[in-house]
């Protein structure tokens, strides 16, 4: 009786005729921490947020309500899902929140942005 080994991550490499595009494939940590990102922009109201955030280099909450036509609790909602994927940062001065795009994902955010 012979016994099937299941590959690892690492191990896995698909034979064919084209070169690979990455090296290696994606870890499932990994895998789930950019589908995670990739959520939190997949969304009109949400990926304008964080365009409006990333041109101005920071800004209100209060001034987000105007140019995304959007109440005050719909801007929370976006702005925390936005914060919990790691893309944006809030300072609460006062009673606003004044975002930015996170240093860590300055990249990923350009990347997205610029097409």
């Amino acid at each position: 009786m012979t016994t099937a080994t299941t590959p690892t991550d690492a191990t896995v490499r698909i034979e064919g005729c084209c070169a690979p595009t990455i090296e290696a494939p994606l870890s499932e940590p990994d895998a789930a921490s950019r589908a995670h990102r990739y959520a939190a922009v997949a969304d009109p109201v949400r990926l304008r947020l964080l365009s409006l955030i990333a041109a101005n280099g920071e800004m209100c909450s209060c001034d987000l309500q105007t140019p995304l036509g959007k109440s005050q609790p719909t801007i929370s909602h976006h702005t925390k899902l936005l914060a919990e994927a790691g893309l944006i940062a809030g300072d609460k001065r006062g009673r606003w929140v004044h975002w930015r795009v996170d240093p860590s994902a300055e990249s990923f955010v350009r990347q997205v942005l610029q097409g």
